[in-house]
């Protein structure tokens, strides 16, 4: 007997859903009896890979980490309304990084009588029936639809992921009443290929010619130009891009709140990263003539620091540049012109259109790429990169040798980054980490100094709890996305988080989904005892009001007086499988212990293929 769960089922995978990240419930029975019958027909085998998720929110992270990996969406599968609340603020995440993910939920029966299979037969299906369930999670869908028949399953899992892979990428949400997943189909329905053939995503989309030569003539004709951007590198292609446009004309390139790597540290035309705290931007932004602001969410914070009323101003975005889709309510960036364009498309006419302006010049005498400027800025490039990478040499180099004295985070990024340089078989290039680190998130991106498209992601939101089941994830993606030789997963997945935001990521089901799925990865746990963030915003506001003096324990953010074992909550999760220890808690010289623990976390995650855990204390907060 075939049902409709057997159409929707058969219809993700055909249109290459792989796996499904799933919590179940008393609206799946239909989808559990057809997945048994897959297993005992003679294929024996199910046609999507079932990943068990003891928490949503934990399944959304996993298929966020999956898809931002492969670039191609995963299914999660959740119970009722309840399981979709359950999915939390991962749903914000996906929304506003952009991020493919087809989430399915059933819904309550709306049958009580026994007139059709699958009607109403326990209690919690009156409490949790609700007049508008797609209503928890609209506003940050790109799509979202009722099933309402067997026959219909296909086009509406077509239609929805065709919308999710288009620009802008984000999270589809579906969902279906019980009775509907019930229904009995025909067995041809069956035969029929759900592929995506006729339903492709939407093309990328360039600049006109006219915008192109518009701004490259801006910047050609720039004394000082700059270009910002935040998630550029989520398409690692179009970084060449960038570089190109920027190692032409000499161009500062400025990463503010990152969510993956957009330039190459070693590159002379990076001018570091900022989260726009006041102060803290790149001294380019005041000194720029012509702004490029490229795939970025927020170039700047007006109120912190911003650019002369005269600059000229350029925004250029893949899908979205208003912020209608990915909606943000009050947002606006002061612009001469605004471009939907792809940023490699984009990038590649600009540097066409700039050399072939530069040409016309030069039979005028009016040549502007080999001209003394653009060297010396070039030069200028120079010299400050190799400042900024003198400044972080000596941060990770200074230790603090007192007694008890808290390790710092320069100095865990920098023992790090040497540590996987020389415990991965690929020297790190292979590796990926997962910041997460929040309060610390600067110092993280700047020094784990990242060189490879793809090396480094964050989630591209502001709900915290993303990087250890985007870590499970990322895992399972790197084997489907075939990233080394042999098909096998990273060679190392480290992700780096807070305390706080280690135990907001569930860590008891994240740790028991790494054991049951062999997705071994380090966590890096910057433990300031609390919340930072909190206290930080507080004193953005009231500098030198009565809470600037007190305490994180005090304000109410903080963990102590006795913090959590967090190592051992994944020992535990894991039923000993994993490993953990912490460092700078007076048992032996901070630099010692530090670089001896990393070293064998790295060795029991690389040849062990186990995870494990290194807790920090960094300084309190």
């Amino acid at each position: 007997m075939y049902t409709a769960s057997s159409v929707f089922l058969k219809s993700l995978a055909d249109s290459g859903i792989t796996h499904a990240f799933v919590n179940w419930g008393s609206d799946h029975p239909a989808l559990l009896e057809d997945l048994e019958r897959q297993m005992i027909e003679p294929n024996g085998q199910t046609t999507l890979e079932i990943i068990t998720c003891p928490n949503e929110m934990v399944a959304l992270s996993a298929a966020q980490g999956y898809a931002q990996v492969t670039g191609k969406p995963a299914a999660v599968i959740v119970h009722v309304d309840v399981g979709t609340q359950s999915l939390a603020g991962a749903v914000h995440n996906v929304d506003r990084s952009r991020t493919p993910v087809f989430i399915y939920a059933g819904a309550s029966p709306f049958s009580s009588q026994g007139e059709l299979k699958g009607t109403r037969n326990e209690w919690i299906m009156w409490i949790q029936d609700i007049p508008d369930q797609s209503a928890i999670v609209r506003q940050y869908m790109r799509h979202t639809a009722q099933i309402g028949s067997g026959s219909t399953i296909a086009q509406s899992v077509r239609r929805s992921l065709q919308i999710a892979t288009s620009e802008p990428k984000g999270p589809v949400y579906l969902w279906a009443r019980r009775e509907v997943m019930e229904e009995e189909v025909p067995e041809s329905l069956l035969e029929v290929s759900y592929d995506l053939q006729n339903w492709p995503s939407v093309e990328p989309c360039g600049l006109s010619p006219a915008a192109a030569n518009r701004i490259a003539s801006a910047l050609l004709s720039a004394n000082a130009p700059l270009i910002i951007t935040s998630f550029l590198g989520r398409n690692p292609h179009a970084v060449s891009a960038l570089l190109a446009l920027s190692t032409l004309l000499s161009i500062p390139v400025v990463s503010a709140c990152p969510t993956a790597v957009n330039v190459p540290f070693s590159h002379p035309c990076f001018a570091g990263v900022t989260f726009l705290a006041p102060g803290t931007h790149s001294p380019h932004l005041r000194t720029a003539d012509t702004i490029l602001v490229l795939d970025c969410d927020v170039p700047w914070i007006p109120k912190n620091d911003c650019p002369t009323p005269s600059t000229r101003v350029f925004v250029l975005d893949s899908g979205d540049p208003l912020r209608t889709t990915v909606a943000m309510g009050a947002w606006h960036v002061p612009a001469e012109l605004v471009c939907r364009a792809d940023a490699e498309l984009a990038l590649e006419q600009i540097v066409e259109a700039a050399r072939k302006i530069d040409e016309q010049g030069a039979a005028v005498g009016e040549q502007v790429l080999s001209t003394a400027d653009v060297r010396a800025r070039g030069q200028a490039l120079a010299s400050q990169h190799a400042a900024l990478v003198r400044e972080l040499d000596e941060a990770e180099a200074l230790y603090q040798e007192l007694p008890g004295a808290p390790v710092s985070v320069p100095n865990i990024m920098g023992v790090l980054r040497r540590a996987i340089r020389e415990g991965t078989p690929s020297r790190g290039r292979r590796s990926l980490v997962l910041n997460e680190s929040i309060s610390n998130y600067p110092k993280t991106w700047l020094h784990m100094r990242t060189e490879f498209p793809g090396g480094a992601l964050s989630s591209g939101g502001s709900s915290l709890g993303w990087a250890l089941g985007a870590a499970v994830g990322a895992h399972i993606g790197g084997k489907i996305a075939g990233l080394q030789e042999d098909c096998k997963d990273y060679d190392l997945i480290v992700a780096v988080v807070g305390d706080g935001s280690f135990m907001f990521g569930a860590p008891s089901s994240a740790y028991w989904m790494a054991r049951k799925y062999n997705t071994p990865f380090l966590t890096i746990i910057l433990n300031n005892g609390g919340w930072k963030s909190p206290k930080l915003s507080m004193l953005g506001v009231h500098p030198n009001g009565h809470g600037s003096r007190a305490s994180g324990e005090r304000l109410s953010v903080g963990f102590g007086p006795d913090c959590p074992n967090y190592s051992q909550i994944a020992v535990a999760a894991s039923a000993g499988w994993a490993w953990g220890e912490r460092v700078g808690d007076k048992r032996e010289n901070v630099k010692d212990g530090l670089e001896r623990v990393i070293a064998e976390a790295i060795k029991v995650v690389v040849q062990e293929r186990r995870c494990a855990v290194v807790d920090c204390i960094v300084e309190s907060i």
